[in-house]
């Protein structure tokens, strides 16, 4: 199973909502911008590996990649 960036989004979306955070209170624990933050929401942007980390951690979590045969 493969995630657009649509639906890394979401999950983040999610998330963060869940933990009752705003963008621009997610975006400050980042040190991001809100606009940032809602790019990567709205799968407008693609996060990288590092900044996917660091939204695990802000948002109390844990990132896990997984390989998997096809």
């Amino acid at each position: 199973m493969s995630n657009t960036p649509e639906e890394i989004g979401q999950l983040i979306r999610n998330t963060r909502k869940n933990r009752s955070l705003t963008q621009k209170e997610l975006g400050r624990r980042l040190g991001i911008s809100e606009s940032a933050v809602n790019k990567y929401e709205s799968g407008k942007e693609n996060p990288t590996l590092q900044t996917l980390s660091k939204i695990a951690d802000a948002l109390d979590m844990k990132l896990s990649i997984n390989f998997i045969e096809s």
